[in-house]
């Protein structure tokens, strides 16, 4: 009875460590099948997401479309992720499936706009009218006292307007309901004749880059001034000022609170500074620029002729100055730019071609109708078209 317990005994501890044994053979099996299938999967999505980012498209598929009247005289513009249009009867904000937000009524002969954050400013060049806008709706209106030449929003809504008559310029400043906080003036034969202006998205400094061409050749300085405390104790609260001879300097931009950048016809200037901004950097221009676009983290620089269909040299830079792409192309375009998720489109009347930042020409297409604007969205393959008579949304395939 002894001797057949024991042998009972031990037979069932072989049992279990042979059961043992296959739980964990199966357990390897299970995790190397796992270990795989998470291989596999990054496999794939790597293989797809490199697929997609060099996928180039010629194609599309239309998604929605309706039907539109707008004239050719219309604007459209990418206002807080949804469409401002624009004419000179008044200004149209939708969503991108074109459902009215606000519309407002107007008459201008040259309508323009500028536009910081959840604000626009639209403004009458060389008229007398600015409306500021918000995504809710109208909050002031300016009528100025001389023709507009230029106009700068800031983020929450202040709004700087150069104007110009009689052998002066004007430089003033109104808050968003339209009264005024500053203005100043200058005097052409004195110091010359203003080009642009920028005011900081806090609206606490504003630059200004004015034109000298009084000795023969052509100066331009770029000075800023400063509405808060660091400007209090200065002269018409100007705390610096840079010149630069043989430069003519039309296009100046306030990345930010403290960064400003100043695009030249030989040279792009980097400004940087909370108080007075102090120029960090400068890019020598070698050749002849016939297109200059940007975004708050990009600019890009075309040369060659944009009329003659010949090989044109397209090089974007960060705004520190780095090169991020060279790319050459032949198509003759009438606007070239960023749009919201980086890409660059260049248009023309029928066509379009967008490059991404890695120098892939994604897609390229002529169209039978006009083609007035192209609108990314936040999906990769889909954007939304203006066309002559219809807005489009797009699948690209």
């Amino acid at each position: 009875m002894t001797d057949t317990g024991k042998q009972g005994f031990y037979a069932v501890k072989a049992n279990v460590e042979e059961l043992e044994q296959k739980i964990r053979t199966h357990r390897k099996k299970i995790a190397l099948s796992i270990a795989a299938v998470i291989i596999i999967a990054a496999v794939f999505t790597a293989t797809a997401g490199i697929y997609f980012t060099y996928k180039e498209y010629d194609g599309y598929e239309t998604i929605s479309k309706i039907e539109r009247s707008d004239s050719e005289a219309t604007t459209y513009k990418s206002f807080a992720g949804n469409i401002l249009r624009y004419n000179n009867d008044g200004a149209f904000y939708t969503d991108a499936s074109d459902h009215l937000i606000w519309n407002q009524a107007f008459e201008m002969q040259n309508p323009v706009s500028d536009i910081c954050g959840d604000y626009a400013a639209i403004a009458d060049l060389q008229g007398n009218l600015i409306y500021m806008m918000h995504t809710s709706g109208m909050q002031g209106q300016i009528k100025t006292a001389h023709p507009i030449e230029a106009v700068s929003m800031a983020r929450q809504g202040t709004t700087a307007v150069l104007t110009q008559a009689d052998g002066a310029s004007y430089l003033e400043v109104y808050n968003k309901a339209g009264d005024i906080l500053a203005s100043g003036e200058i005097h052409i034969a004195n110091s010359g004749y203003p080009l642009d202006i920028a005011l900081s998205s806090d609206a606490r400094k504003l630059a200004v880059s004015i034109l000298d061409i009084s000795k023969g050749t052509a100066k331009t300085t770029v000075a800023f001034y400063n509405f808060g405390s660091a400007g209090q104790n200065e002269i018409d609260n100007m705390v610096g000022s840079y010149s630069y001879d043989d430069t003519i300097i039309p296009d100046i931009h306030f990345l930010s609170d403290d960064k400003m950048i100043a695009f030249g016809d030989n040279r792009v200037l980097f400004f940087e500074g909370r108080q007075s901004p102090k120029e960090t950097s400068t890019l020598k221009l070698e050749r002849e620029i016939k297109s200059i676009f940007y975004n708050e983290e990009f600019f890009g620089l075309v040369s060659g002729d944009k009329d003659s269909g010949k090989k044109h040299k397209m090089e974007i830079y960060d705004m520190t100055g780095k090169l991020r792409l060279t790319q050459n192309f032949k198509m003759s375009y009438q606007e070239i730019e960023f749009l919201d998720n980086h890409e660059i489109c260049i248009r023309s009347e029928y066509a379009c071609e967008i490059y991404t930042l890695r120098g892939v020409k994604k897609f390229s297409y002529r169209f039978d109708d006009a083609l007035y604007k192209l609108f990314s969205s936040r999906s990769g393959t889909r954007y939304t078209l203006i066309l002559d008579g219809s807005m489009q949304k797009i699948r690209l395939k």
